[in-house]
């Protein structure tokens, strides 16, 4: 079986997981994990699949001649290690431009690696503007100076006058 990374979007209507499962199904694929949402009308989302090498041609041509989806693969022929530890960090606060590019540019410069970010933003009606939320898991080594990395994470925090917690996990 050969690990393949899909990458679907298109306009959402019910259905849409339902058919690429199938596909997925029909070419002996094991569907191993994946994500999606709805965003601004349109469905968006990427699944891991194991297929076997000899189908992944045949899922992917599949895949394209769903109606109003693009579609694209990526064979996985080497993975990365596994971090030592997770942190967990949670961003909250006013909405504004730049927020993401701070607090990722703070992760680069520690040469962090992000695996996994939702955020949204949401009305808070107690206070008549829109609410930024967020949620990171960021992959550390044991060596890593988290008190060099909460500093920073914390200056950030008060110039965006955001919340920003972490937590190892």
């Amino acid at each position: 079986m050969k690990p393949v990374i899909i990458t679907v979007i298109g306009k959402d209507r019910p259905g849409l997981v339902d058919a690429v499962a199938k596909k997925v199904y029909q070419h002996g694929g094991n569907w191993q994990a994946s994500s999606f949402a709805h965003m601004a009308g349109q469905f968006a989302g990427f699944v891991e699949v194991l297929v076997p090498a000899e189908q992944h041609h045949a899922l992917i041509e599949a895949l394209n001649k769903l109606d109003g989806l693009q579609v694209h693969s990526q064979s996985v022929t080497e993975t990365t290690a596994h971090p030592d530890e997770m942190l967990r960090i949670e961003v909250m606060g006013n909405d504004r431009t730049g927020i993401v590019q701070e607090i990722t540019n703070v992760l680069n410069g520690f040469n962090l690696n992000i695996l996994h970010f939702a955020s949204t933003c949401e009305s808070a009606p107690n206070w008549g503007s829109q609410m930024f939320k967020a949620q990171l898991r960021v992959g550390v080594s044991a060596d890593l100076d988290r008190d060099d990395l909460q500093e920073a994470l914390e200056a950030v925090a008060n110039d965006l006058v955001v919340d920003i917690t972490t937590t190892l996990s």
